[in-house]
């Protein structure tokens, strides 16, 4: 086939796609895309097709020029970090059109979102990119990530860790700020590097992720958080008598030899191997032994591989994870832009499928506690116990719920014995475990037969253009991009694990899921 044909051919599907009906919009605009970028990686047929696709923009309807913008948005991504490259320099061509656009608009068109994506791939601009934004109505956290996209990497003092969702969402004081000059002073010029550009990675595909459904279904609701339950407030949990543990002390474990815990003076103690775990502030460590010789490494190697954990440890992070990163991550990978799934669907869903325990319900990745409270109000608060490898997350969750018992401990080996626990929940949270197929079968192995597991998590999108925006947030712990999961492969854990589904759904793309653990 000519060069010429090809040619043909490409401009065959572009003329389709501009031509189509509404219903047929998505199909034909995956067609074209298809030709020119595949799965994140241009086709040699790209830096032919962009002349025609800038051409586009001026014969498309106003419904279409979205999905124009995000695909050019998509052929220069292709080559970041390279700003040089051949298809970014023929899209930053058509810069004077884009801006013209940006002009146009108040901030209540669904283009908006579009034309910001974009834009925010051309540093080099930035001032007449800013400059054309100004009269555009944008919310705080809109503008800041099109602020962050159009900085330039300042290796004197690189803000790393806080560009996702926003850096509004943040909001970091001085004294937050300086904290993460001290981590971020250890790391290699490499890292530096490598850890920027994952941030802006990551905000690119929020921010392609909320234009490609902008340019489908219209403008996104609002990202104010609306929640009827308390939100995490600064200050310091109270302690808690070891007493608050008795419940559950049957099921605990010692994850170093497996023998039965009991409580000495502000810790519990192995009765098998002896070692030791501290108690503060109603936080039982079972990460960190306190005998000699058995603690984790503390090498600054370790402590600083996981970029992450470092930007998680300030103090208040749970209030930053439920009023920013939490409501962001559902938006991405739920497809949830237009909230038809609310905090309200979720509790209701928690609610309905807790069962009737009369044992230990284990809230597994408890975070800060938002949805710990939603299980101690289904099955009671005398039965909860909150497990999460983030103590400053458990620290959060204590605040909020001062009778609660937490154990600071890894999901990967849970600290309890075979078929000890009444129920589990593991709400929003399998996505982030490093082994999900390793979690479900300690989750198995834990549950007694006939007890429940509730959990809520994500699948991929069908539509392989938002799969991308999905899988492309860089964050730190995934540098390779983000991991979510085909339902097939999460049936199949269950089922390995010994858990028969009682109840599913799907909407857009989460998952929700209540389990049995068979006899």
């Amino acid at each position: 086939m000519t060069e010429s044909t090809v040619r043909t051919s490409d401009r065959s599907l572009l003329d389709a796609f501009i031509s189509a009906p509404a219903d047929r919009q998505v199909a034909q605009f995956q067609r074209l895309t298809e030709t020119v970028w595949r799965d994140g990686q241009l086709t040699d047929r790209a830096p032919a097709a962009v002349a025609d696709l800038r051409a586009a923009l001026d014969q498309a309807p106003a419904a279409q020029r979205g999905y124009l913008l995000v695909l050019l948005g998509l052929l220069v991504e292709a080559e970041y970090p390279e700003t040089g490259g051949e298809v970014y320099t023929a899209v930053r061509e058509g810069m004077d059109r884009y801006l013209d656009l940006a002009r146009g608009l108040t901030g209540d068109e669904p283009l908006t979102y579009a034309v910001l994506y974009l834009l925010g791939h051309f540093p080099a601009d930035r001032d007449r990119i800013l400059a054309a934004v100004t009269g555009i109505r944008l919310a705080p956290d809109d503008r800041t990530r099109l602020d962050r996209c159009l900085r330039e990497l300042d290796y004197d003092d690189p803000d790393l860790g806080r560009a996702w969702p926003s850096p509004w969402d943040w909001g970091l004081t001085e004294q937050e700020r300086e904290n993460d000059r001290r981590w971020i002073a250890g790391l290699s010029r490499e890292q530096v590097t490598r850890t920027w550009h994952g941030d802006t990675r990551a905000v690119y595909a929020y921010m392609g992720a909320k234009a490609y459904w902008a340019a489908q279904q219209g403008t996104p609701a609002s990202t104010a958080v609306s929640d009827t339950r308390p939100a995490v407030t600064p200050s310091s949990p109270q302690e808690l008598p070891l007493q608050a543990y008795a419940p559950h002390l049957d099921a605990l474990r010692c994850p170093r030899c497996g023998g039965g815990l009991q409580p000495a003076t502000n810790q519990f103690t192995c009765q098998a191997c002896g070692s030791g775990y501290a108690v503060s502030r109603g936080l039982l460590d079972l990460s960190q032994r306190i005998r000699p010789g058995t603690a984790r490494s503390e090498d600054h190697e370790d402590v600083t591989k996981d970029v992450l954990q470092n930007a998680a440890t300030i103090s208040g992070i749970g209030f930053h994870y439920e009023n920013g990163i939490r409501p962001a991550f559902v938006r991405v990978m739920g497809t949830n832009w237009g909230d038809a799934v609310t905090l309200a669907d979720e509790d209701e869903y928690l609610t309905a499928h807790s069962g009737s325990p009369d044992g230990t319900v284990l809230d597994l990745a408890a975070g800060a506690g938002r949805w710990t409270s939603v299980v101690a109000e289904a099955v009671g608060p005398q039965q909860v116990l909150a497990l999460d490898l983030s103590a400053e997350m458990l620290l959060d969750l204590r605040t909020r719920l001062p009778q609660t018992p937490a154990v600071r401990a890894s999901a990967m080996e849970l600290p309890f014995a075979d078929a000890s626990l009444d129920g589990i929940n593991c709400w929003n949270a399998l996505q982030a475990m490093p082994d999900p197929e390793r979690v479900i079968g300690e989750i198995g192995r834990c549950l007694r037969p006939g007890r429940l597991l509730t959990m809520m998590t994500f699948v991929w999108a069908s539509d392989p253009v938002y799969r991308y925006f999905q899988r492309s947030h860089h964050f730190p712990a995934w540098p390779d991009g983000f991991p979510l999961f085909e339902l097939a492969d999460v049936q199949a854990w269950l089922k390995g694990a010994g858990l028969a589904v009682r109840h599913q759904a799907t909407p857009g793309t989460f998952l929700f899921i209540t389990a049995e653990r068979r006899a």
